[in-house]
């Protein structure tokens, strides 16, 4: 087994221009799960939070602002610079134009005041075989005064042709749809709004025009954005683990249902259609 090596940054990167090394490396990659990847993690220490970089993310995810606590969403946003460092790199085998994210899985150990300061470390954990492809596991750790306070585990899928029986990404069980709790209308706007927030200037989510390069109708929200939005009206208990699943792209403007009963919780689209799925749960 290969070890991991670490590589300590001295600050986050910059999103952009790994956005565009990505895309100009994507048609030049060969996916598939058997392939090598860097056993690198990124370390990032000494961490402090932008509070108005924050607060802006809490008002268009609907969190509450100006409480000294991270929405339980919020270390993604930071850890997602390291991300993409990894996953933009030439050693990453999924090409990064097309790349979906299928699922996160969160555990929030303890309470993080946003005025803390915290070491950020990302890596990628493998690749599995997927019916429609190859899916990458990313984890993010996040410590504070040495002990893990939070982490995740991303999935990112490739779509590519397959050969022989998929291990992974099965259909997902079908479970009765869970009572409606209110109905929410989406602006155009709210992809550039979190990506202002969020860094994640992802052209799919900001306009028509640039998503329809990628073969989407209008612009799509943001898949942490729906799961945030659907957290910040779920209620999260201060230590908690959680996992999402996304279905369907939500197209902007949009209007979807949230729905929720006890610790499950759905995004769904007029016709009944499934954009996300979750459940939270403490620990």
């Amino acid at each position: 087994m290969t070890s991991t090596a670490d590589l300590t940054l001295a600050q986050s990167p910059s999103l952009a221009p790994l956005l565009a090394r990505g895309a100009l490396l994507s048609p030049f990659k060969r996916p598939g799960p058997d392939r090598e990847f860097a056993r690198t993690r990124l370390v990032l220490p000494g961490l402090r939070v932008d509070l108005a970089r924050l607060a802006a993310y809490e008002r268009v995810c609907g969190f509450p602002t100006g409480e000294d606590a991270l929405p339980v969403t919020y270390p993604h946003v930071l850890g997602f610079p390291l991300a993409m460092r990894l996953m933009s790199g030439r050693d990453f085998p999924l090409p990064l134009l097309g790349l979906v994210h299928t699922s996160v899985t969160v555990t929030r150990h303890a309470r993080m005041p946003a005025s803390g300061a915290y070491e950020l470390s990302v890596h990628v954990q493998g690749l599995v075989p997927h019916r429609r492809g190859t899916e990458a596991t990313v984890v993010t750790e996040v410590r504070g005064g040495g002990d893990v306070v939070w982490e995740s585990r991303s999935t990112y899928l490739a779509r590519h042709r397959t050969h022989g029986p998929a291990g992974a990404g099965r259909e997902p069980e079908a479970r009765e749809p869970l009572p409606a709790v209110a109905e929410w209308r989406l602006a155009g706007d709210v992809g550039r709004r979190y990506g202002a927030a969020s860094g994640d200037r992802n052209p799919i989510h900001l306009h028509p025009l640039t998503a329809r390069l990628f073969g989407f109708p209008r612009a799509i929200a943001h898949g942490m954005w729906t799961v945030a939005r659907c957290l910040a009206a779920h209620g999260i208990p201060e230590s908690c683990h959680l996992r999402a699943e996304f279905r369907a792209p939500v197209l902007l403007p949009g209007t979807v249902t949230y729905a929720a009963r006890d610790g499950r919780f759905e995004l769904r689209g007029r016709e009944g259609r499934i954009h996300v799925t979750g459940d939270v749960y403490p620990v």
